[in-house]
């Protein structure tokens, strides 16, 4: 049955209902950034399944001199109130999982959530867990959880111990544009559309953050006071992810991040950007950024052979991430005076401007819907992305907010503008002038196209200079 509160996450609810459906015990890896909603998918598809029991089980947040014994401890503690008898004590996770499979039955669900809070202080834990998993004669699905994406990566996803063991691996992103404006609306979100943009361009399309919205407040009175209040929500969320997910070894990650809050860079930009030694540790930590769900990697490509380049431009594609490094953070000692509490956010230096940069990250981590509005398939893109034309003495630089590139030799230009006011025959000009300057292989085309919230005039749309032009407001009135 399904549950009409529910939003999205339909493709991944049937996946876990087809394997559920088969006559095998089975075995599931669900992982994503943190408030993405994991936990959520597993109990909404385990609530459908209504004849069968759901197990699940949750580390426990590291925490100073916490070891394995307190790990084991919860897990026998939330096994006990499961099966209503007196605590247990476990002193081996083997025999943990042996004491939960004599009370497994046909069709059982069981989730093993934050599974590396939970295995992180026992270096037998992923060996016993593997040990016990391949005796198991029950036909039951496991589902394997967490936020720390880069632990489950390497210990689970790409450990010898479960190749050929794992069933289904689901990365779960952000709610879409179209899937945030329905969860918004439940919740009986109201406002304009440029209000309703104004606070996905910061939440993004994690469920938790727009759960927190109160529907009493205008979306400006939201944003002060999850973002702009001392121990608001969002001003004390980006320390909480860092603790959890790099257990306080941070201080690096956030270096990156703090030199990719003003725009993409190469590794090597990075590298310099932060005075860092030459190694591979800082490709790695990049990755586990990236795994992570908080940077993209975009690997540069060539127009004429479409063939990927050795360089990749490395961008923040997280919303919250970005706008708590360039606004929240930069505004922290006012913040902890509540030096806001009275004061509008328009008065903010440039925060209009940064409000139109955060929703070119909305935009980006919503290419289907861009793809779809200018009538292109994905089967056609040979690639796309931000782009950035580096200056030389045979070239002019540019910046493109979202180029692509399809089989048959166009390149889509595309403009993001997020404005309160009509847009002017200046976009125009403006968007010209980035054309200019891309070197445009012989035989290609370049075919301008603007994405706008606040309208254009009427001499925009006689000039018939753009391919198309996209109101992005009618993202928020679609429906799946």
């Amino acid at each position: 049955m399904k549950n009409s509160s529910f939003i999205g996450r339909q493709r991944e609810l049937e996946q876990l209902r087809e394997l559920h459906h088969e006559r095998a015990a089975k075995l599931v890896v669900v992982k994503g950034r943190r408030r993405i909603g994991k936990s959520r998918l597993i109990a909404e598809f385990a609530t459908s399944c209504k004849d069968y029991r759901f197990w699940s089980f949750a580390g426990l947040a590291p925490q100073e001199e916490m070891g394995a014994q307190e790990q084991r401890d919860h897990f026998a503690k939330q096994l006990s109130l499961f099966l209503k008898i007196p605590p247990m004590t476990f002193s081996d996770w083997s025999d943990a999982f042996e004491h939960l499979s004599l009370h497994l039955k046909t069709g059982d669900i069981i989730l093993f959530d934050e599974i590396s809070w939970m295995g992180a202080e026992d270096p037998t834990f992923i060996p016993k867990l593997k040990a016990w998993w391949d005796k198991q004669k029950k036909k039951v699905l496991l589902v394997i959880c967490g936020s720390v994406s880069t632990w489950i990566e390497e210990n689970i996803l790409s450990s010898t111990a479960f190749f050929g063991r794992i069933h289904c691996s689901i990365t779960l992103e952000p709610l879409s544009i179209v899937e945030s404006a329905q969860f918004l609306r439940k919740r009986r979100i109201h406002g304009s559309h440029y209000d309703r943009y104004k606070l996905l361009s910061i939440l993004g399309g994690v469920p938790w953050y727009l759960e927190q919205l109160n529907s009493s407040m205008t979306a400006d009175e939201n944003i002060k006071h999850l973002a702009f209040e001392k121990n608001g929500l969002l001003v004390l969320e980006f320390d909480r992810i860092f603790h959890d997910l790099f257990n306080g070894k941070g201080t690096t990650y956030k270096k990156i991040l703090n030199a990719l809050k003003e725009g993409a860079k190469t590794l090597a930009e990075v590298r310099t950007a932060i005075d860092f030694a030459h190694s591979g540790t800082l490709s790695t930590m990049m990755e586990h950024l990236v795994t992570a769900g908080f940077v993209e990697k975009q690997p540069l490509w060539s127009f004429k052979t479409t063939k990927p380049l050795k360089q990749s431009l490395y961008r923040i594609s997280d919303p919250y991430m970005r706008f708590y490094l360039r606004v929240i953070e930069a505004n922290l000692k006012k913040i902890s005076l509540n030096a806001f509490q009275k004061v509008p956010l328009s008065t903010l230096p440039g925060f209009e401007a940064h409000l139109g940069l955060q929703l070119e990250y909305l935009l980006l981590q919503n290419r289907p819907l861009l793809l779809k509005a200018l009538g292109l398939s994905p089967k056609e893109v040979v690639g796309d992305g931000p782009y950035r034309q580096p200056k030389r003495t045979t070239q002019q630089g540019c910046q493109i907010d979202y180029l692509i590139q399809t089989e048959t030799k166009n390149l889509f230009v595309c403009e993001f503008k997020f404005k309160k006011r009509e847009l002017g025959t200046e976009v125009i000009s403006q968007v010209k002038e980035k054309i200019d300057a891309l070197k445009v292989p012989r035989g290609f085309a370049a075919i301008p196209a603007l994405f706008h919230l606040s309208g254009v005039s009427a001499a925009v749309e006689t000039e018939r200079h753009f391919f198309r032009i996209v109101d992005i407001a009618s993202f928020l009135e679609e429906e799946d």
